[in-house]
């Protein structure tokens, strides 16, 4: 049963690491947009989402690499620790 825990807490803090840099750009971007468009009382929506996009989009091909490396090498210990958990091993 320990090893199923520690699978479900190894996914869930990958899961952290891979959305909270994709947040944080999406959540700066957005406040930089909203305070420009409080200060030139321009209230057009493209202009607030066209910006997060590309640099939600510019986040996720930057950390492409390392997020795909993240989740293989959870994968590759989740395949590992199958025989622990189908056994019940502690």
């Amino acid at each position: 049963m320990d090893a199923l825990a520690g699978i479900v807490r190894e996914s869930l803090i990958v899961a952290a690491i891979l959305c909270f840099p994709v947040l944080a750009v999406a959540t700066a971007v957005g406040t930089l947009v909203a305070v420009v468009q409080a200060a030139t009382q321009v209230q057009e929506q493209t202009l607030a989402l066209l910006p997060k996009m590309l640099a939600v989009g510019a986040m996720v091909a930057f950390c492409g690499s390392f997020a795909l490396e993240l989740c293989a090498g959870l994968f590759t210990h989740s395949i590992a620790a199958l025989p622990a958990i189908v056994r019940g091993d502690p």
